[in-house]
């Protein structure tokens, strides 16, 4: 008695191995595309709530706001700060990275390389008595070169604060 597999049993075999297969390999790929999504939208999250949280800690913390002018934008944040080697604390984009210089010391960056700051925009809400208000608006985009959906990833970053006196 031969025992062996009919034709029609092999393709049968490989079909279904085939579609295995193909079904793992499917929900493989979609599992890679939804971790990359999170890690961009995860490092976009994490470096814009640092950044506005230095922003709004060292405004609340200054004595008072040297630019922007009352009522007016800027794409800068100077700060009077009470020590003499910080003052002034300026913040300020360049090459699409927000950094932040204190005194004459060197610029220390707030963004790394893995996200580009698109829009930093100070808008000066001091009221005529001396309280000195900012709003700050900040967009920050994934700086992947690939246009991928899973690597592009945009938000912009609003908070506001008011120097203590």
């Amino acid at each position: 008695m031969n025992r062996g597999f009919t034709l029609i049993e092999v393709l049968l075999y490989v079909v279904i191995t085939t579609i295995v297969l193909v079904s793992v390999s499917a929900f493989l790929s979609l599992l890679m595309a939804a971790r990359a999504k999170d890690q961009a939208i995860n490092e976009i999250e994490g470096q814009g709530l640092a950044a506005m949280q230095t922003i709004e800690q060292d405004t609340r913390n200054a004595l008072s706001i040297n630019s922007p002018a009352t009522g007016t934008n800027a794409s800068m944040l100077s700060l009077a700060v009470a020590a003499g080697a910080s003052d002034p604390t300026i913040f300020g984009v360049q090459n699409g990275v927000l950094g932040i210089k204190e005194g004459v010391a060197a610029t220390t960056t707030l963004t790394n390389s893995r996200v580009m700051v698109s829009n930093f925009t100070v808008q000066n809400l001091s009221s005529a008595n001396g309280t000195g208000t900012v709003r700050i608006r900040l967009t920050l985009s994934s700086a992947s070169p690939s246009s991928r959906y899973e690597f592009t990833y945009s938000k912009t970053f609003t908070g506001s604060a008011t120097v203590r006196q």
